[in-house]
């Protein structure tokens, strides 16, 4: 008896252990992975994790719609995996990744990603920095909620990963039977949530801790906002031309009664405020209404990424702009914004965009435009396109 008296607080903390090891390492044994060793190697340590739950977070970033939401080392792992694996899709040939790049800001080259059974309707949004805003729902036209519900939506897609339970495709539950035959989700589901069952409120739950660890701070910006007050303040690091960048994109410009700048600048920043970047949640559609498919109008698209690492380091796009694609160049996007045409049909135009009731027209020169450029270039950042922790653990 006094035996087992002795092994009690042992098996007891075994337990404990098991379905606790994930982030602080207070813990007093790990137990062995084979399965997850086997396939991800040195690519997954679970004794050793990347740090997705306290990473830096530079002080002037304020905004989260994440509230409530947390991120663990381990959850984010799984995650990880998730966002890889293209098991997730019907024919084993389509995973998160193959529409959202970590070599391109996570987001996609082509104008229509490429699914199972077809292309996705919208070109595919860059993940960067995507919690660090006031904007909670998600897709181009807020379609979900929020990024639980977001995360699962496209493998339930007909189209982009199949499970959609219609259209003679399997369901999301027979996606669950297929994953929990895997031997590493096993492991990777018990080491996460104690017990080895998958459920889609845990798959939502582990995707979008992964996507919202996504983050993007060591840019040329965020080197010269660390040494500053305000963004009104020249940066000590930016040439001339790229803080009259920075004054250009965040001035209101002036109008006159016909809709046409006298004076100020751009206004950008009314929809894109630093330092963050994202999208007002108030923002209507921004008079591109067009579809992928070519057919129709589309006026329900008021979400867009963050302006931030819109380029690589090199200067060339992470894919084109806009949930059509239509935007292939900085140069064309300033020039949309420059004269908004107010086309038949688009009654959900963002109003700040037709001053007394018309189309905006900026008068833009040549000179403001390539400042600006100059600006938008300094919100790359370069670890997001490297860390390992970001990348395929297959």
């Amino acid at each position: 008896m006094e035996n087992l008296k002795k092994l009690i607080p042992i098996a007891l903390l075994a337990l404990f252990s098991s379905c606790n090891n994930s982030d602080d390492g207070n813990y007093q044994e790990i137990a062995t992975y084979p399965n997850v060793t086997a396939t991800f190697g040195s690519k997954i340590d679970l004794n050793n994790l990347y740090n997705y739950a306290n990473q830096t977070v530079p002080a002037y970033i304020t905004k989260n719609n994440a509230v409530g939401s947390t991120i663990t080392n381990a959850g984010a792992t799984l995650g990880r995996v998730l966002f890889y694996d293209k098991n997730l899709s019907s024919n084993n040939t389509i995973s998160c990744a193959s529409c959202h790049l970590q070599s391109n800001a996570f987001g996609d080259t082509a104008v229509a990603s490429i699914g199972v059974n077809g292309t996705t309707g919208r070109h595919s949004m860059r993940l960067i920095n995507n919690r660090f805003g006031n904007e909670g729902k998600y897709f181009w036209n807020e379609r979900a909620a929020n990024l639980e519900t977001q995360s699962t939506m496209p493998i339930k897609d007909h189209n982009e990963m199949g499970y959609s339970g219609a259209n003679g495709d399997q369901s999301i539950t027979d996606l669950i039977t297929k994953l929990s035959a895997i031997g590493y989700y096993k492991e990777l589901f018990k080491f996460v949530y104690g017990s080895e069952e998958i459920t889609e409120a845990r798959m939502q739950n582990a995707l979008s801790q992964f996507v919202r660890s996504i983050q993007s701070f060591d840019s040329k910006y965020d080197i010269g906002r660390a040494q500053v007050a305000n963004d009104a303040t020249p940066f000590p690091n930016f040439t001339q031309q790229e803080n009259n960048g920075k004054n250009i994109f965040l001035t209101p410009p002036v109008f006159d009664a016909t809709g046409t700048r006298t004076s100020g600048g751009f206004g950008c920043a009314g929809c894109h405020a630093a330092p963050e970047f994202d999208i007002d949640p108030n923002s209507k559609n921004n008079g591109i209404i067009g579809t992928i498919a070519g057919g129709g109008i589309d006026i329900t698209n008021t979400k867009a990424p963050s302006l931030r690492d819109l380029v690589k380091a090199d200067g060339s796009l992470n894919g084109p702009l806009m949930h059509t694609g239509v935007i292939t160049s900085l140069q064309t996007a300033i020039g949309h914004y420059g004269t908004i045409n107010i086309a038949p049909g688009n009654t959900n135009l963002d109003p700040r965009l037709m001053p007394g009731g018309v189309g905006q027209k900026l008068n833009v020169t040549a000179p403001e435009v390539n400042a600006v450029i100059a600006f938008l270039k300094t919100l790359t950042g370069t670890a997001v396109y490297t860390d390992p922790k970001w990348s395929s653990p297959f």
